[in-house]
């Protein structure tokens, strides 16, 4: 049997540990506390075999690491304990720019799943889709791995390769090498598609698209504005409070979304607020939504389809209700946890569900009105890789628009 060398160094982090939790349980009844110790003692023993019998040596502070995370994985696919440059990573995402090959994903059936690529970045154009599961990442699979050893893996320097193998459909399995690259932060695109109407894409939400709505709409109003098409597609969310703004932009009172989490205390409802004078918005939206559209891009659809504001076409969207709140620790760490689930203004939880349109298109059909690239495969026929002119959604959204007798019944 081999002895640490750090095993007077080891004991006294394991009791330190136990301290500091029992101590956060004080607030605890007596059964919980019981409980808490009782399981506290378990993994103090594990420790222990793990730092006199495991093979190599190993970190105090790499198996505590892996621990918590294990502790916050199990919770569920979208709670993690992030370290130092993996906080700066996020941070930097929502505010600035980031280099990597352009994916959100989650967990599902213990594997990493994509929920949408982001418009323009290499997985996008690689023709990567929405529910393909990643089964490696290099040679690594990813069963049983973390979203952030994941993430990591996928990120990475500009120009530097990363080779994924996916399955798609539960039945083709595809070996992708794509270039990493800088990942657009400009979210919000527009092209009018003829006089009066206007095609709006929002690709993510961050800081800054709210105003960059702001200015596109301003731009359109410019000029008599009868309609727009508001492409949520392969949206996978963002900024909560970013959501917030852009469906309140469109609204002029009642609730956005609720959120709800284990306290009572910890509710909170949003409404909207009536806008400026200069920034009436009388027109009929139709929003384009597919299995791809996640998290703060179903609150946007949501809230505008629930005031009927809006008039919703295509696909079911993807079911992620939670809320995630990042929650800075010491020396740089931080947790990203699961704090709430949000509710439509209908009182919908729509997590593991999704937003079922008001006009439904099979993907299919998108498919079977294009003609087939000469260097694309059938299966690509499903990304909207044409213009919004070619479209077949948004030509349908534009025929709706024209025709208001189809929405005679939403509020504008």
């Amino acid at each position: 049997m081999r002895f640490s060398k750090n095993k007077k160094l080891f004991y006294p982090l394991v009791g330190v540990i136990l301290l500091v939790i029992i101590a956060f349980s004080n607030g605890f009844t007596k059964e919980k506390n019981d409980e808490i110790y009782k399981y506290l003692k378990l993994f103090s023993q594990v420790l222990k075999l793990i730092e006199d019998n495991y093979v190599t040596e190993v970190s105090p502070r790499d198996l505590i690491y892996g621990a918590i995370n294990g502790m916050l994985n199990s919770l569920d696919p979208y709670s993690s304990l992030m370290k130092p440059e993996e906080f700066k990573e996020l941070e930097i995402e929502t505010k600035g720019t980031f280099t990597g090959i352009g994916i959100e994903i989650t967990i599902k059936d213990d594997i990493i799943t994509v929920v949408a690529p982001i418009e323009d970045t290499p997985a996008w154009k690689a023709g990567i889709k929405p529910g393909d599961k990643i089964l490696k990442i290099e040679d690594k699979p990813t069963k049983g791995m973390s979203l952030t050893e994941a993430v990591k893996l996928l990120r990475g320097p500009k120009g530097t390769k990363v080779k994924i193998t996916i399955l798609r459909n539960d039945k083709d399995i595809k070996e992708i090498t794509l270039v990493r690259d800088v990942i657009p932060i400009k979210s919000v695109k527009v092209k009018v598609l003829e006089p009066g109407y206007a095609y709006v894409r929002i690709t993510n939400f961050q800081e800054k698209t709210h105003q960059e709505l702001i200015d596109v709409l301003e731009e359109l109003e410019k000029k008599e504005l009868k309609g727009i098409v508001l492409d949520l597609r392969y949206n996978p969310g963002g900024l909560l409070s970013s959501a917030i703004d852009v469906a309140d932009e469109f609204l002029e009172k009642g609730v956005i979304v609720s959120i709800k989490g284990k306290s009572k205390d910890s509710g909170m409802v949003f409404e909207a607020k009536p806008n400026p004078s200069n920034r009436k918005h009388h027109y009929p939206i139709v929003i384009l939504i597919n299995h791809g559209t996640a998290s703060a891009s179903e609150i946007v659809t949501g809230a505008l389809k629930d005031h009927k504001r809006a008039l919703v076409l295509g696909q079911k969207s993807f079911g992620k209700g939670r809320v995630q709140t990042v929650i800075p620790l010491d020396d740089g760490y931080a947790v990203k946890l699961t704090t709430a689930f949000y509710y439509t203004p209908s009182g919908v939880c729509i997590d593991k569900i999704g937003i079922s349109p008001d006009i439904e298109i099979p993907a299919m059909v998108e498919a079977t009105t294009k003609e087939k690239p000469k260097d694309k495969d059938e299966e690509d026929l499903l990304k909207p890789w044409t213009s919004p002119e070619e479209d077949f959604q948004v030509k349908m959204a534009l025929s709706i628009l024209k025709n208001l007798k189809e929405i005679s019944k939403l509020n504008f």
